[in-house]
C-alpha cells in the first residue's frame, strides 16, 4: 500500500514503463499483487477462504479508489473512474488466484 502511495504521490511515475504499457493494465497487475498480500494476511488470521478472498477484494478496491481520490491533489494526476474499475479487477483476478492456489496446494498435499 505504502509503494501504490508513492507511486501515485509523482507527478509522471516510472515513464518509460508507463509509455510502453496500457496504463489499465498496470493498475490491474498493482491491485491484484496488492490482493495477493491481503488475501494472504486474511486467511492466515483465520479466515475462511471465502471471507478472505471477500475481504482482500473489497479492501483492494477500497484503496484503488482511495488512491484515485488521492490523486485530486497530485500535480500532474488526476484521478478515473476506469482506472478504479481496472484496479478493482485486478483486485479480484489477485485474490481468486491466491484462493486457488492455496486451494490446489491444500489438495496437493493431501495426495
Amino acid at each position: 500500500m505504502a509503494l501504490v502511495f508513492f507511486l501515485s504521490s509523482q507527478s509522471d511515475p516510472l515513464p518509460q514503463l508507463t509509455a510502453a504499457i496500457w496504463d489499465k493494465a498496470l493498475h490491474c497487475v498493482e491491485f491484484a499483487g496488492l490482493a495477493v498480500l491481503l488475501g494472504r494476511a486474511f486467511l492466515g488470521d483465520g479466515r475462511s477462504r471465502g471471507r478472505a478472498f471477500l475481504a482482500a477484494v473489497v479492501v483492494a478496491s477500497l484503496y484503488a479508489a482511495s488512491d484515485e481520490i488521492h490523486q485530486i491533489w497530485v500535480e500532474g494526476r488526476e484521478p478515473a473512474f476506469a482506472d478504479w474499475v481496472a484496479g478493482s479487477i485486478g483486485a479480484i483476478g489477485g485474490a481468486a488466484l491466491y484462493v486457488l492456489a492455496v486451494t490446489f496446494g491444500e489438495s496437493d498435499r493431501r495426495g
